[in-house]
């Protein structure tokens, strides 16, 4: 997923903006490239288990669906 990252320069406070297509709300904005690659990883691993704790679908990613079952 991380390799689909997408990264910009953009004129703001935080001119590195970097995006995960197809996750939305999963981007970063920020002060270095460094920490632009590093921080969308971050909201992925909190990102995941809310869509799940939601009952809400993860992304088809390179042809491959989760399927998320409940177990009692």
């Amino acid at each position: 997923m991380l390799r689909r990252a997408q990264y910009e320069i953009i004129e703001d406070d935080n001119p590195y903006y970097g995006e995960i297509p197809g996750f939305d709300g999963v981007y970063a904005s920020t002060k270095t490239l460094e920490s632009c690659r590093e921080e969308p990883r971050e909201v992925l691993e909190e990102w995941i288990p809310l869509r799940v704790s939601h009952n809400l679908g993860l992304p088809v990613v390179d042809g491959v669906r989760l399927k998320i079952e409940h177990v009692a």
